[in-house]
């Protein structure tokens, strides 16, 4: 692994152009000064990339997402995101309030190359028409987390300069996806096919994965099917084989791999926090630190517990009892807390310098699977060979070849959806996949009520911070979410 290689969320690195190494100041230089170049240009779209920062893929996006769903339970200050009979206490609502702050912040990034970037003359034009691609794929994929979280939310389509500027009522959910397919089809159509190993970097199929997404949360099955469609027949990914459980981390534990479309890069000045939070402090190999607040638990009456078939690798991969101790013999995790997640871990000299993927090529087959059921009102045989394809990978075995593992042929269309959110479920977890799953699907009661929680519905939104509606003078109390 490169430990020099410098990678935040999305920040463009060129590993052949040094001067793309150069840090991009966290605000915009005044546009009047600004904006007369590529070089420009392309410090622009680096801090668009950059303006989802650290701290939004680092911690807090996860620590809600991870937080809101049936398989895990907070600790200490996080505790009251995964207690759900209340709403938010005000350390968890100020957290809420700063994803809404750098989504939005992101945002106006774009909409600042968007703005600008079209009236630079010294630029090639497909540099320029890449650079905008990049401006309306991330303004694309900030709304969509904005709408997921929030339900209605202001539209800005400009440029904020000054607090002047900042109006906005909270548009109709339906407009706001408007404009979410909107970007993501500009960005598809302009964005280049392959970013090689600079995965940190929107491509075409970073495009296509997202508007997948979106289709599929809009039940726009047929649409959805197409663009998983193009991302498992564009040739450019494959899945990475697995053997054993810890083969999983040529995946997780790794710079870039043979399924990553895009992902969220981190370096040991730049870390993941992911594995902090996780972890408890020196507990080798899964984190060499002398920091970690093990703040994630594992609730085991959720799926991940005895329903969760011992033989499926990603089990023993994702959850974990023991580690070696400084004389290196194993040593249980203490009664408080005896079982760990340990997908997302450390590097050997103690920095989370891997990477977090956003769009994996694995979801593509499920999302695939999934649509054309729901399509056609009853799985067809590619549906189900993908979906096995993802299980027999699971397991251990050759994903193209039959197993003894596989879904059986004539499952009913409710069941073999039942059976795609399981392995989406079990593929993604901790990736941030399941509430949404649960929240488009319609079954957060559910799955919480079998984990042994009480969901109120104040919670299916987060709160609208109060320096937004103080702040913004289309805005009132009355428009705040219910609870809040």
């Amino acid at each position: 692994m490169k430990k020099t290689i410098i990678f935040l969320l999305f920040t463009v690195i060129f590993l052949s152009c040094e001067k793309m190494l150069e840090e991009v100041p966290k605000s915009f230089i005044s546009r009047a000064n600004f904006y007369k170049n590529e070089s420009d240009a392309q410090a622009a779209i680096r801090g668009a990339y950059s303006s989802f920062g650290t701290d939004y893929y680092g911690t807090t996006y996860y620590l809600f997402v991870v937080l809101h769903s049936d398989y895990a339970n907070g600790r200490g200050s996080q505790a009251p995101i995964s207690i759900f009979d209340k709403v938010l206490d005000q350390t968890n609502i100020d957290r809420a309030a700063v994803n809404w702050s750098t989504l939005y912040a992101a945002v106006n990034q774009a909409n600042s190359v968007l703005g600008n970037v079209p009236n630079i003359t010294k630029i090639g034009d497909d540099v320029k028409s890449q650079i905008l691609a990049e401006a309306h794929f991330l303004r694309a994929m900030a709304y969509f987390n904005l709408v997921r979280g929030w339900g209605a939310v202001p539209i800005k389509t400009t440029e904020s300069a000054d607090i002047s500027s900042i109006a906005g009522v909270r548009e109709p959910e339906s407009k706001v996806y408007e404009l979410i397919i909107e970007d993501a089809l500009a960005a598809e159509k302009d964005l280049p096919e392959s970013v090689g190993d600079q995965t940190g970097r929107a491509s075409k199929y970073a495009a296509k994965m997202l508007l997948a997404q979106v289709y599929l949360t809009l039940e726009k099955w047929s649409d959805a099917a197409t663009k998983a469609n193009d991302v498992i027949t564009g040739g450019h990914y494959s899945l990475v084989s697995v053997k054993k459980p810890d083969d999983f981390y040529n995946i997780f534990a790794t710079v870039t791999n043979s399924e990553d479309i895009m992902s969220v890069h981190h370096s040991a000045t730049r870390e993941s926090q992911l594995p902090t939070y996780m972890h408890r402090p020196n507990t080798p190999p899964y984190n060499n630190s002398s920091s970690g607040y093990f703040a994630w638990l594992p609730n085991m009456n959720s799926f991940i517990g005895n329903s969760w078939d011992n033989k499926d690798l990603r089990k023993s991969f994702n959850l974990y009892t023991k580690y070696l101790g400084l004389d290196g013999v194993s040593v249980s995790l203490p009664s408080a807390s005896p079982i760990l997640f340990k997908k997302f871990i450390k590097s050997p000299d103690g920095f989370g310098i891997y990477s977090v993927p956003i769009y994996r090529y694995t979801e593509a087959f499920l999302i695939y699977a999934e649509a054309t059921c729901m399509a056609d009102g009853t799985p067809s045989s590619l549906a189900l060979e993908r979906l096995n394809m993802i299980k027999r990978r699971g397991y251990g075995y050759d994903p193209t070849l039959v197993s003894l593992v596989d879904y059986p042929a004539g499952m009913s269309k409710d069941a073999f959806r039942d059976a795609v959110l399981n392995e989406r479920a079990y593929e993604f977890l901790l990736e941030g996949s399941r509430w949404w799953d649960l929240k488009r699907t319609g079954r957060v009661k559910e799955a919480m009520q079998a984990a042994g929680k009480i969901f109120i519905d104040y919670r299916l939104l987060w709160p609208i911070p109060s320096n937004e509606i103080n702040n913004n003078p289309s805005l009132s109390q009355a428009d705040q979410n219910p609870g809040y």
